[in-house]
């Protein structure tokens, strides 16, 4: 869902490849080469408590590269752009990004419609643009990949988050048997992200056996829900599933109780925020998934948790702090790449290298092993079910959708 540029690391970069902040840079020995990767995430409203993790994480990255001297003879610079979640903003940066010949990469965008507005642009001037959040399976793959015509759409276009597809399908066989639930109804609001996620939850709840007893479109920007409250209690669920983001969803649950609807309200990544509890005082029991497993979890992520609290950032790394880093990272390792085979310089045709190597990046991540498939996709499928629990968001069930759909009911 998020957009965000960051910094790439390489071997030894000649001042003369890099553009004009590179070039006002003094020669000499000793000297450094300047190279900026962009960032663009909603750093402002009320979607910034996942846009300042992402900013943070992506800082982190590039602050790590440079100490680390990852890439000999270049410092990494970020450039931060606020996108605000509105996709005009976003295609705006995206421009101003591109237009800066020193940026090799973009990170980004958070918001799957965001990213449709950046794509073009960045195949147009032949930059890598990568999500940490981006999950609406038309970015990569077409709008005819439910017919399985699936055709990549932009060769610049990559994410380490996995797609609607995936997480969409994995919550509706977790609703069904997991939590046990035979009855959902279900509301969208509409944006792409979260009438797809919907749309695919529907999809493999039902073919699992689960019933739709109703369900509603609503816009992000609505906060009362009561002629919404009325039709679900009517319908009587076993649990709403809702296709958007907190700062709608937490109100959403709140009011549904309130109004006598007692089951659980569930949803995607989008709901995987600190600040959909703040949201709603009434949120225990409520469910969502997330891509990946819980950092906490993993034994990849522990340097990456050290680092950020040794960093003394103010805000929580959230839901893509991780995977904003590994998207940053794979950045730098696609740029090494290319200084490599180019003798220790980077070429004059950089960008179009750094694309290229980027088919080709694989590592082990924060996140777990980070690689792309044909269509620019993560090949990390996993997904994590959280149930909120006193106040927190706990962890329940994580696998590979793959492998869970295999498991059956086992």
């Amino acid at each position: 869902m998020l957009i965000l540029t960051t910094a790439v690391t390489a071997g030894a970069l000649t001042l003369s490849a890099c553009g004009s902040r590179g070039d006002d840079k003094k020669g000499g020995e000793g000297s450094k080469t300047s190279v900026t990767i962009g960032l663009d995430a909603p750093i402002t409203g009320e979607l910034s408590a996942l846009g300042l993790g992402i900013r943070n994480s992506a800082q982190l990255a590039v602050d790590n590269a440079n100490k680390a001297g990852e890439v000999k003879g270049v410092e990494f610079e970020l450039e931060p752009l606020d996108d605000k979640a509105q996709a005009n903003v976003g295609q705006q940066n995206a421009t101003k990004l591109a237009g800066d010949k020193d940026v090799l990469g973009i990170v980004g965008p958070l918001n799957s419609s965001v990213a449709q507005s950046m794509q073009q642009v960045a195949q147009q001037n032949g930059v890598a643009l990568i999500s940490p959040a981006n999950t609406t399976p038309d970015l990569t793959q077409g709008k005819d990949w439910k017919q399985d015509k699936r055709v990549r759409q932009f060769s610049t276009y990559f994410r380490t988050a996995t797609t609607d597809e995936v997480q969409g399908a994995f919550d509706g066989q977790f609703a069904w048997e997991k939590a046990k639930f035979k009855n959902a109804y279900v509301i969208d609001d509409q944006k792409t992200y979260g009438a797809g996620l919907a749309a695919s939850f529907r999809t493999q709840f039902t073919k699992l056996g689960g019933k739709i007893v109703g369900s509603e479109h609503v816009n992000p920007e609505d906060r009362d829900f009561k002629a919404v409250v009325a039709k679900v209690k009517a319908a009587k669920p076993d649990v709403v599933f809702y296709g958007g983001e907190y700062p709608a969803s937490g109100p959403l649950s709140q009011q549904l109780k309130d109004g006598g609807v007692t089951v659980p309200l569930m949803g995607g990544d989008g709901m995987y925020s600190a600040d959909y509890i703040k949201l709603n005082k009434k949120a225990q029991g409520d469910y969502a998934s997330s891509v990946g497993k819980p950092v906490e979890q993993l034994a990849s992520a522990k340097k990456f948790i050290e680092d950020y609290q040794a960093a003394g950032y103010k805000d929580r790394y959230e839901a893509y702090g991780g995977s904003t880093y590994d998207a940053t990272w794979a950045l730098i390792q696609a740029v090494k790449k290319v200084v490599a085979d180019n003798g220790g310089k980077l070429p004059a045709d950089a960008r179009k290298k750094v694309v290229e190597a980027m088919n080709q990046v694989s590592f082990d991540g924060v996140t777990g092993h980070v690689s792309f498939d044909k269509y620019g996709d993560t090949t990390n499928t996993m997904i994590t079910a959280y149930q909120v629990d006193q106040g927190k968001w706990v962890a329940r069930f994580s696998a590979e959708f793959k492998k869970f759909d295999k498991a059956g009911k086992s």
